[in-house]
């Protein structure tokens, strides 16, 4: 079976992302080049923050259609996140809400791509 591993998001500057991925993720990046930074995750999965600007980028899209998500154990652990990110300046763009499956909001990167936290809908 095929199972994904890995998930990219273009940035307009890798090094700015990286720092902004450091302060929100706790870690430092695994992997780190002018054009490219990597971050592991345990169970296999890396974020990888690849520079638009770089020699081999192509790409005919545009736009941030898609969700990097975050659950969480619970509706606190959501509000917690809420309350730190926004004291750190994280964009918020979704504010703090109550949907069908609990606690959420949505914050941005520094190129635009959505961060939602949210509890599984278990």
């Amino acid at each position: 079976m095929l199972k994904p591993n890995l998930i990219l998001l273009y940035v307009q500057d890798p090094a700015e992302s990286s720092a902004f991925y450091s302060r929100l993720l706790g870690q430092q990046p695994s992997a780190s080049f002018p054009t490219y930074v990597a971050f592991e995750f345990d169970g296999g999965l890396s974020l990888g923050l690849w520079s638009m600007s770089a020699e081999n980028f192509h790409t005919s899209g545009e736009g941030n259609r898609t969700e990097l998500a975050f659950m969480v154990e619970n509706d606190a652990a959501v509000e917690r996140l809420y309350d730190g990110w926004r004291r750190e300046g994280v964009a918020i763009e979704q504010e703090l809400m109550t949907a069908v499956f609990g606690r959420t909001f949505v914050a941005l990167d520094p190129d635009g791509h959505r961060l939602r936290v949210c509890t599984p809908d278990d």
